[in-house]
């Protein structure tokens, strides 16, 4: 009895100890896994413990996590998306990760997209940034040239930037047709907000439940409708039907436009050497409150009932610390911690746009967006009349409604998705 008592003693502990050897890891992107699998397998090595690792496209992802959160299953470590952190952290799926963070210096990272994964904002901490995306100004440098316009600077107020655009829209043979705007207004959030909040700004209230248009934004959108009916220098969403919104500036129909850094990559494929181009800051408006970085990071984050927390949290470190290879940022995605994104190899100093360090800049900045739950629904990619953002502001740059309009719509049908989650704001 004693022996069989032993031997139970003995299984158990090693089961316990094989149990807590394991770590387990869940990823979005399987192209994304392969290429970190040589710095999982130095973290094994390193630690002694098995990463075991399930990697799944995006549409099959979510599904599995929220089953898995469900089951209440969650694994160690896991990628989190800026836009679904705020309902995540709302429900308690994701641990707090302030005690660790609070012994980093961060310093050594870009604190300001921090931001993106702090409730509330300034307040404790729930996943932690492999990776950031942010806003910048793209323009065609040889239009700017051909123009005599000089390039854009930190400086550039709007004034700046419509004048520019005037001059950069051109009708080259005098036939009333415009062969280069000098912009390209949308209705996509990439596209609006940074305006929004580069002019102190705000689509929602402060408790983030409610769209709550502040005067400051409905000057930028203002602005911007008006830079299409009043001064003429970008064209209608309508009148470029059937060309692709991320092309327009690539294939030369516009000299100026303002999109998320990730359109670098398909800017050096299409533009190919036929003209120059490079980025620099969206430019702030009469009613800035100061310089605020639009940017929206890749996370990593943690079970909240993980009882290896500390493993977890260093696995998480060396997954995005000086080990991780610069092949896994590309184009314009940009390295949280700030050495890996100073080196020439992200910087890439050969390839065009030249000043691809303003994106750095960016990420220096107090962060903000407007992500909330459910975001895609009231921000809304579809037609106009279904009352999302993206159609309603369409629906203005078109003419078919004025931007007032636009936003008492949007407003109110984007109040009733928040309500839905928020039923008591």
């Amino acid at each position: 009895m004693f022996t069989r008592t032993l031997l139970a003693i003995l299984l158990s502990l090693v089961a316990s100890t094989a149990a807590a050897q394991t770590l387990r890891y869940f990823s979005w992107n399987p192209e994304l896994a392969e290429i970190e699998a040589p710095l999982i397998a130095a973290f094994e090595e390193e630690h002694g413990v098995t990463v075991e690792v399930e990697a799944l496209p995006p549409d099959q992802y979510w599904p599995r996590m929220r089953a898995l959160a469900a089951a209440g299953r969650l694994p160690d470590v896991f990628y989190m998306s800026s836009g679904f952190i705020a309902e995540w952290q709302s429900e308690g799926l994701l641990a707090d990760l302030t005690p660790f963070v609070a012994d980093l210096d961060l310093s050594d990272y870009y604190s300001g997209v921090l931001s993106v994964a702090e409730f509330p904002q300034g307040g404790n901490v729930y996943a932690f940034p492999v990776n950031w995306v942010g806003t910048v100004l793209y323009y065609n440098a040889d239009a700017f040239d051909a123009a005599g316009v000089a390039y854009p600077n930190d400086d550039w107020t709007w004034d700046d930037f419509l004048t520019a655009a005037d001059a950069l829209t051109i009708d080259e043979n005098g036939d009333g047709t415009i062969d280069q705007w000098g912009y390209w207004a949308y209705g996509r959030y990439a596209h609006i907000e940074p305006w929004i909040f580069n002019n102190g700004g705000d689509l929602l209230n402060e408790a983030r439940t409610r769209l709550d248009v502040n005067d400051g934004a409905r000057e930028a959108l203002t602005f911007l409708t008006d830079l299409v009916h009043e001064h003429g220098v970008a064209p209608t969403p309508a009148s470029l039907e059937g060309i692709r919104q991320q092309d327009v500036f690539p294939q030369g129909i516009a000299a100026m436009w303002v999109d998320g850094t990730w359109n670098i990559a398909n800017n050096r494929t299409i533009v190919d050497g036929a003209f120059a181009w490079d980025i620099a800051q969206v430019p702030n408006g009469p009613s800035s409150t100061g310089d605020v970085g639009y940017t929206w990071p890749d996370m990593m984050a943690m079970s909240p009932n993980g009882d290896q927390q500390d493993l977890a949290f260093d696995f998480i470190r060396h997954m995005t610390g000086e080990e991780r290879s610069t092949d896994l940022y590309l184009g314009g995605t940009v390295p949280f911690l700030r050495t890996t994104a100073q080196s020439d190899a992200w910087l890439e100093l050969d390839q065009q746009p030249a000043n691809k360090d303003v994106i750095l800049d960016i990420g220096s900045l107090p962060g903000k967006t407007s992500f909330t739950p459910n975001w895609g629904e009231w921000r809304g990619y579809a037609a106009a009349e279904e009352g999302g953002m993206n159609g309603e502001l369409d629906a203005a740059f078109n003419g078919s409604k004025t931007i007032d309009e636009a936003i008492e719509r949007f407003t109110e049908y984007g109040n009733g998705v928040l309500e839905r989650v928020y039923p008591n704001p």
